[in-house]
């Protein structure tokens, strides 16, 4: 999902890169408010950490495309929405410079796709089915998380005349929804376990509430 530089025109890329911008800018106002700000910010860290590892590990799928995990949605449930925009934002700048993956003038849309929308479509759905129960909550997040940054990347791909909805729909859409089943349940697993063996690491998202 990573979008190179050139693929975007230089003035579609700097609207996402303004949009990014002022999410870290309230990621960062809010986080200087937060009583628990260390923690945050060593979660943030090691979430940044894994996710970078994560999301490069390659996996074979039935599509003939490697899987990369996301982690997104695991640490928006985790620490919140915000959190997750800053850990994937750190997470593509890593990537650019040590895997060559994404590029500079195209790391806005990219925060755009796998962070901003990623994180509060998960954030969104985890607490509309929050209610019903916790294991769907997780999966109905990252799920939706996911597939809605799909769709916003297909938008973003079709608005900037690089490709067609029908060629999208055919072969982005479709790998995207089978990596966010796979990596719903595998979410459902971890913050089972979580629950189990470390419930305070559940409690960090305090301070990035939106809806209650």
């Amino acid at each position: 999902m990573h979008l190179p530089d050139g693929l975007i025109p230089l003035w579609q890329a700097a609207i996402y890169w303004i949009l990014t911008i002022i999410i870290l800018a309230v990621y960062i106002f809010k986080l200087s408010r937060t009583e628990e700000k260390e923690k945050k910010i060593v979660a943030t860290a090691i979430f940044a950490a894994a996710t970078f590892v994560a999301s490069s590990l390659s996996i074979p799928s039935p599509f003939g495309v490697p899987v990369h995990f996301f982690l997104i949605p695991l640490v928006v449930i985790l620490l919140g929405p915000l959190s997750g925009v800053a850990v994937e934002f750190l997470c593509l700048i890593v990537q650019f410079f040590f895997l060559g993956m994404g590029g500079i003038t195209s790391l806005g849309a990219n925060t755009v796709t796998m962070g901003i929308v990623l994180s509060f479509s998960t954030y969104l759905f985890y607490k509309l089915t929050l209610d019903l129960d916790k294991r769907l909550s997780v999966f109905a997040g990252t799920l939706m998380g996911i597939a809605m940054a799909t769709i916003a990347q297909a938008l973003m791909l079709v608005s900037a005349g690089v490709a067609t909805l029908d060629m999208l729909m055919a072969t982005l859409i479709p790998f995207y929804l089978f990596v966010a089943v796979i990596e719903g349940i595998a979410n459902v697993f971890i913050v089972s376990a979580l629950s189990g063996v470390k419930p305070e690491l559940l409690t960090l998202n305090k301070g990035e509430e939106i809806l209650k």
